[in-house]
């Protein structure tokens, strides 16, 4: 907070990261003061995380208006625990939530895309599986995504307050610092889990493991706009992380330099749909708006 006014964080087309301070926002765009009329599926992907997603889906269910939650779906990425009962005995109480399970363990990334896959609804709202996600957060982001198609076409949390151990934070700001350097995604915060986007315009980034950590770089690489909106973050309240400060640095560091392959060989031509064969004089063109990547040779 700046005073009583509240930041708003944006990245514009041209990798510029703002900060943007708006004292007087309108109320006709406060959020929950206009109609949503997007339905949403939030995907939660969870490796052993009992006693922490049974709360975290009454916690999301009871936080999302009914006209607009569509589903709940739940990824378990082959948990030994009590994830997987834990999320079932709910099924019966809540006819938004869906259960899937991985036959063996797959990771994050690939959790996100089988719940993004298996989503019918056009928002995808994602948040990680151990809680210190705040679904009372989703309706905000959610705000903020372009309607009808316009940009943004996703919208980022930036975690105020992190509960993580120094050496935790530490590492995050010198993983976001390093991949801001090499990528130029302007990206304050890539590893918050709580996102919004749209669930075709994410089917048409390529999919790789770990891709999760680089979901803004690969929106803007893809021509997307994206902004950030300051979330909160709670304390876990069982169980234990799933990544080590090196292992995230190790795998970070080697997708980092696919990612940056990637930026620097992908182009997006501008198209023009010829709508008649008369002369040139009458001949009528519509500019594509449809982004279609290819690679530079």
């Amino acid at each position: 907070m700046v005073g009583d006014r509240r930041p708003l964080y944006n990245v514009v087309r041209g990798n510029e990261s703002l900060l943007l301070i708006d004292s007087k926002l309108a109320s006709s765009e406060r959020p929950g003061s206009r109609e949503l009329l997007m339905c949403i599926a939030v995907v939660i992907p969870a490796y052993n995380e009992a006693g922490n997603i049974g709360r975290l889906i009454e916690e999301t269910i009871a936080a999302v208006p009914e006209a607009t939650l569509q589903e709940v779906i739940v990824v378990d990425d082959a948990s030994d625990d009590g994830t997987g009962a834990e999320t079932k005995a709910l099924l019966s109480r809540h006819q938004q939530l869906r259960y899937l399970r991985h036959g063996k363990r797959s990771g994050q990334s690939a959790a996100l895309r089988s719940g993004v896959i298996a989503a019918t609804a056009p928002v995808i709202a994602t948040m990680d599986g151990d809680g210190q996600n705040d679904p009372g957060d989703i309706m905000r982001l959610v705000s903020r995504l372009g309607p009808n198609g316009r940009e943004p076409a996703l919208v980022n949390g930036l975690r105020e307050g992190r509960k993580a151990k120094g050496s935790r934070k530490a590492a995050s700001r010198f993983a976001n610092w390093i991949r801001d350097k090499v990528l130029d995604d302007g990206c304050p915060d890539t590893g918050c889990g709580l996102k919004v986007y749209r669930r075709d315009d994410y089917l048409r980034l390529p999919y790789f493991t770990s891709m999760h950590r680089y979901l803004p770089a690969l929106f803007i690489i893809y021509g997307h706009e994206i902004a950030y909106e300051p979330v909160n973050d709670r304390p876990r309240l069982k169980g234990a992380s799933k990544y080590t400060n090196l292992g995230r640095a190790l795998v970070g560091l080697y997708d980092l330099v696919g990612v940056s392959w990637l930026r620097k060989r992908t182009t997006f031509p501008p198209i023009t749909e010829h709508l008649s064969g008369a002369d040139a004089g009458d001949e009528k063109a519509r500019a594509s708006q449809a982004k279609v990547g290819t690679s530079s040779k």
